[in-house]
């Protein structure tokens, strides 16, 4: 009696994985007897076999500059002379992890203890002599390695980052059939907070039948991408294919956002610059604006009901309602203003800017201002299509694959591997965005050494239509602290600028102005007022293109709107070296910015930035207004 409540104690703990999973139920008692008793009995039933490739077919594998091009190493097959029937209800496996992993750690592992560097090689194929051993195991992971995500309540964003992890030698030799012949799955045995994969059957395999697996099961067979998902174990040429990129239509913007209302034409608008003798009330929940709000004119209040001003850092959604019952009140947000503030659809924004895709000749994308940005959830196969035209004509392969999602860097990754980039949406959705190979540098004398950096300009926008918007003259700087060069991706300080979130890395800091002397003698022949001039034409068009088209594919008007964004922007060299020029390039623009630093560089930074919004005061001493032509 008491095995049966054991049972079923552990089915009421796993039912929910094992049906998502669609592990048939008459396997379950088996599988809750290997995992009570550690039962890995795979290879009584199952054998593992060296694939031997005749010379032709070794020499076709060995690619020299593309590790991940390489063919399987190891296969499993059915050893039982009575072969294996999928009704056997003893026929499910354990495959033990033989390493679980994070992307940002990876390289770190393997370097630190040999005899995992030593098991991975002999999974992967890559010689244990080799001069590059580790670049190569890491190349060709992409092939045996598969990720789950922990969602316990109470975790933080970086306890919730994917974690990564490679099968046994059993596990990682089951190799990729459109007709497969077994299914593996993930499973975490909560009574230990142990994973494991289980192996079963979905046909009756006789003997010397090969075991088998669907590596993208949950995409139909004729879907359009399905065969750049296989690209990690199934070769692809998709190079003759079309990579131009379409506007989706409305419901793609809508999908996945909560309804939002805007005011119509005929609502009651607010006053432009408000005719009182008392101070505004400003309900505040961010508390840098609350401790920096000192001006006069302005006073913090506890309660929204009786506030003037409300600045969230929550997203509101109900502009029609607050037009009708608060017709008095500012808000510090824009109707659909997501549509600049999530990756995906400020790429979409942003190509409204241009009359044609892109240069035939050089596959240069437009605008010059954009990075080339592919969605890889709903424009995977046209990527791989440009990813492949890139390749064909020698040009740089380069892409930073980000979330759409999340903030601080978080499960971004920089890579010219294909096969990496059609894995890593596996851990939610991302974009590629070209990675910027020429970055305009500074040059760090502490560090004795030319570095990437980024500039932040924060964005007031005051009105959609007609466009009003200004840009804080304080701009802000972010430098790596290791010399850049187009290697060793994983390497944090070399190739990313955000210090604030990395524990051990030490944050630079330069005011504007100490910049602005620094960049004089560093780029006489670059003026920054030209920059900055090209900087702010781009945002304006940004803005512009944001809105030109209706709710919910742009930006709503909404009198009693305001907003404060923060635009992160790259220079990149862009033409021939004896031409060279500087082309700003918008990373991306963020809502509910962190504006600490500025306030602890500018103590009237929101007195300034509240007077300007919510007063009308014309400040050019402190703000930009953004025109067509950047002037």
């Amino acid at each position: 009696m008491d095995g049966i409540n054991k049972y079923n104690e552990f089915v009421a703990l796993h039912k929910p994985q094992l049906e998502s999973s669609a592990v048939p139920v008459h396997l379950w008692p088996a599988l809750y007897r290997k995992l009570s008793t550690d039962c890995f009995d795979a290879g009584e039933a199952l054998q593992l076999l060296l694939i031997d490739y005749d010379d032709e077919d070794e020499e076709a594998q060995t690619d020299p500059d593309d590790d991940s091009s390489a063919r399987p190493v190891f296969a499993l097959e059915v050893a039982r002379e009575q072969g294996i029937k999928a009704s056997d209800p003893q026929a499910i496996y354990l495959i033990d992890h033989a390493w679980t992993f994070r992307l940002n750690n990876a390289r770190q592992q393997l370097e630190q203890y040999p005899q995992l560097a030593d098991r991975l090689s002999a999974i992967t194929g890559v010689d244990l002599e080799h001069e590059q051993r580790i670049d190569k195991i890491l190349r060709r992971l992409w092939k045996y390695c598969h990720a789950y995500s922990l969602s316990s309540d109470g975790l933080s964003d970086e306890e919730r980052m994917p974690i990564w992890y490679v099968m046994d030698e059993v596990g990682s030799a089951v190799n990729h059939s459109d007709t497969p012949s077994f299914r593996l799955v993930p499973l975490l045995h909560l009574s230990t907070q142990t994973t494991y994969s289980l192996l079963f059957p979905i046909r009756d395999c006789e003997q010397g039948s090969a075991v088998t697996r669907d590596f993208v099961e949950y995409v139909s067979k004729d879907a359009p991408q399905r065969s750049a998902l296989l690209l990690p174990w199934s070769e692809t040429d998709l190079s003759t294919e079309s990579f131009l990129q379409v506007e989706p239509s409305a419901d793609y913007f809508a999908s996945g956002h909560i309804p939002e209302t805007y005011p119509t034409a005929d609502q009651p608008t607010v006053e432009e610059t408000p005719v009182r003798c008392d101070p505004l009330k400003v309900y505040a929940e961010y508390d840098v604006v609350c401790a920096h709000l000192t001006a006069p004119e302005f006073v913090l209040v506890e309660n929204k009901e009786e506030a003037d001003v409300l600045w969230l850092t929550t997203h509101y959604k109900n502009f029609a309602e607050l037009a009708v019952e608060t017709p008095h009140k500012f808000i510090n947000q824009f109707p659909f203003e997501y549509v600049i503030t999530i990756k995906d659809l400020l790429s979409i924004v942003g190509r409204r800017a241009a009359p044609e895709h892109h240069n035939a000749a050089t596959l240069e994308t437009y605008p010059a201002w954009l990075p080339t940005t592919y969605n890889l959830s709903t424009e995977l196969r046209q990527f791989v299509a440009y990813y492949q035209q890139r390749a064909a004509k020698g040009l740089d392969n380069h892409w930073i694959i980000k979330p759409w999602n999340l903030a601080r860097g978080l499960d971004t990754h920089i890579t010219d591997n294909i096969k990496q980039i059609v894995r890593l949406p596996a851990t939610g959705p991302k974009i590629a965005q070209k990675y910027i190979e020429r970055p305009v540098l500074f040059h760090r004398d502490e560090l004795k050494a030319q570095v990437k950096f980024d500039v932040r300009y924060v964005i007031l926008l005051k009105s959609v239509k007609p466009l009003q918007a200004y840009v804080h003259r304080k701009f802000f700087l972010r430098f790596a602290n290791r010399p850049y060069s187009l290697d060793h991706f994983d390497d944090y300080e070399k190739h990313y600028t955000v210090m604030n979130y990395q524990e051990q890395a030490q944050l630079h800091h330069i005011k504007c102005d100490d910049f602005l002397e620094l960049w004089q003698q560093q780029y006489p022949k670059h003026s920054w007022s030209a920059v900055e001039q090209q900087i702010c034409s781009m945002l304006y068009e940004v803005l512009q293109c944001a809105s030109k088209a209706e709710p919910p594919c742009g930006l709503a008007p909404c009198a009693q709107s305001r907003a404060l964004y923060a635009a992160d922007i790259m220079l990149d060299w862009t033409g021939e070296e004896k031409q060279k020029r500087m082309q700003p390039k918008l990373l991306e623009i963020n809502w509910t910015p962190d504006c600490k630093r500025a306030c602890d560089y500018y103590p009237e930074f929101f007195n300034d930035i509240f007077k300007l919004l919510f007063l009308g005061e014309q400040n050019s001493e402190s703000f930009r207004l953004l025109t067509a032509d950047g002037q």
